[in-house]
């Protein structure tokens, strides 16, 4: 094996010349922007980055492209690709270029921020600053000018953030992209310095010249010499990766498949389109996992390499069967609109396997039993704990005895209880299982938003429908009587309704918009029906708490009233 060394500007010309590219069992580009400055934060300082690996060959393999795409013609013929490195290359040359990643059929900018100012010294501890990130009602909807502004003087202290409004509007921060992109007396200007006599001068533009120089840094590259064959190269993929815990076991044995059947990732792109708004959900969790469920009766990708070409195309076949037949299930049956809203990706795969045990063929009888399962193994969180394990129990039931009636005994015989109890609301925010459950029935009693009377649903015509958490209190007016943010974000606080609608109510109180705006336009009934109460004494601030023991109340009430359906 080869070894040489090979600087970041001469691997992102690669990728721009379309002489790197990533064999098809490499997973797509998954990080994050705080993983992006996290390592422009270690190659800033010189700080150890780890390696490179690549795959020299001149053999016909399935390829696929970086996630930043190339613009100009390669210079040689001589095809890398690359194995180990993917995550970092693509996030680097996306900053030293100023391009977006391409994420399916989306892009994604990264953008990241350099302090001038910053101290000097080793890092202090990072801090965590959230993407921007279209929002969603199950999402915890970031307020970040506001938040950013009280935490000003910690974010001084660092040399590296993800980008935002407030930040950007500091002419001490920088674009990192600009610094790559841009001539360096203009970023100085920019930032106030406007001469070499300005005492900032040669700290800051020595700064900016240090942050152009991680260009420079070089990686050790390891090149797997082009007389291995594609199963080889497999091998020593899975086990480099499986070493540092890098991939999860779907994508290790998504490359053990692609090994056996060459274009198997294009079938499952090609297939997980259809999906629209939970095609990423289905290709980074299901697919791969269903699949060998089908091609083993079992869930643990162990055995996935020693299975051939044959069955796991017939494995595929019954994956791509039944999962058409779920999805239909859990979005119009269960009115499960997203899968994100299922409390683990695991719940797919029991109703996908009966589904396809029974041939796509449910009474009415099953579909209850079905219907039950999944609420109850949602809100219990079945797959929170052992989830392979709890889900090998499940599978064993199903392809055994092929019934309902047992999986469901199996579930009751792991969870405490059935039904909910009030105490087990109290303090439990949108991360909880019951959140979703609430939206669930809500759903299914045909709730509506409060002024456009719409039904609720994700799946809306224009930004300005589409369904927001609204907390019922407003956040600021509760944070001013010292309430704190866990009973502030309680779900007993939080309704569903359209980001018009919030938007027209901000921070008033709901005495004043239940009053003025909701009942004189939509009746009482439009409260009723997310279990606000009727009490007006309620409405009150100083009445917040006794507020939360009512609704706290109702959620459980509801919650318990639409699982005896299913008895």
């Amino acid at each position: 094996m080869a070894k040489t060394e090979i600087s970041i500007r001469e691997l992102v010309n690669k990728v721009e010349r379309e002489e790197l590219l990533l064999p098809e069992m490499q997973r797509k580009y998954v990080w994050t922007s705080s993983r992006v400055r996290d390592l422009m934060d270690s190659l800033y300082r010189n700080y150890p980055s780890g390696n490179i690996l690549v795959w020299e060959t001149d053999s016909e393999v399935v390829t696929r492209d970086l996630a930043v795409r190339p613009d100009k013609h390669p210079t040689t013929n001589t095809q890398q690709l690359l194995l180990d490195g993917q995550q970092r290359i693509t996030s680097l040359a996306a900053l030293l270029t100023g391009k977006s990643v391409q994420v399916r059929n989306s892009k994604k900018s990264i953008d990241i921020l350099f302090n001038l100012n910053h101290p000097e010294g080793p890092p202090s501890d990072l801090l965590e600053i959230a993407d921007d990130a279209a929002y969603s009602v199950l999402e915890e909807q970031e307020d970040d000018d506001a938040e950013m502004t009280g935490i000003q003087e910690e974010l001084k202290r660092r040399a590296f953030v993800v980008s935002s409004n407030v930040l950007k509007a500091n002419p001490n921060w920088v674009s990192v992209s600009d610094i790559f992109t841009r001539d360096r007396g203009e970023l100085l200007r920019e930032a106030g310095v406007s001469s070499f006599d300005d005492p900032n001068y040669p700290k800051f533009s020595e700064r900016l010249q240090k942050v152009k120089d991680i260009e420079k840094y070089t990686y050790s590259m390891h090149i797997l010499d082009s007389s291995m064959s594609y199963e080889e190269v497999t091998e020593i993929f899975v086990r480099v990766n499986s070493l540092g815990v890098k991939l999860r076991g779907s994508d290790l044995a998504l490359a053990q498949i692609t090994s056996k059947w060459p274009g198997f990732i294009k079938e499952m792109e090609d297939f997980v389109e259809q999906f629209d708004h939970d095609a990423d959900f289905l290709f980074d969790w299901v697919l791969v996992r269903l699949t060998t469920v089908f091609a083993t009766q079992q869930s643990r990708f162990k055995t996935i390499g020693r299975i051939s070409r044959a069955e796991l195309e017939q494995a595929w076949k019954r994956t791509k069967e039944s999962l058409e037949f779920t999805v239909n299930f859990l979005r119009n049956n269960a009115k499960v609109e997203s899968l994100n809203f299922l409390s683990a990706a695991f719940l797919i795969i029991p109703i996908a396997v009966y589904t396809d045990l029974s041939k796509q063929k449910l009474s009415s009888k099953e579909e209850k039993e079905l219907l039950k399962w999944l609420y109850l193994a949602h809100l219990r969180g079945h797959y929170s704990g052992s989830a392979e394990s709890s889900l090998d129990a499940d599978l064993t039931v199903l392809f055994k005895q092929g019934s309902l009636k047992d999986l469901l005994s199996t579930l009751l015989g792991s969870i405490k209880k059935t039904y909910l109890d009030v105490e087990e609301i109290a303090g439990k925010s949108i991360r909880s299982p019951i959140f979703t459950m609430l939206y669930f029935v809500l759903r299914n009693n045909k709730a509506k938003d409060w002024l456009s009377g719409l039904e609720l649903s994700e799946r809306v015509l224009g930004e300005a429908n589409k369904i927001e958490k609204h907390h019922i209190f407003p956040k600021s007016l509760l944070a001013k009587r010292g309430l704190d943010k866990r009973e502030i974000n309680e779900i007993a606080n939080i309704a569903f309704i359209s980001g018009k609608t919030n938007r027209r109510i901000l921070d008033k109180e709901p005495n004043e918009y239940f009053t003025k705006e909701i009942i004189p336009k939509r009746g009482e009934e439009a409260l009723t029906s997310q279990l606000v109460p009727m009490n007006k004494e309620l409405w009150q601030l100083e009445n917040f708490n006794a507020f939360l023991d009512f609704r706290r109340a109702k959620i459980a009430e509801c919650i318990n009233d639409f699982l005896k359906k299913y008895d």
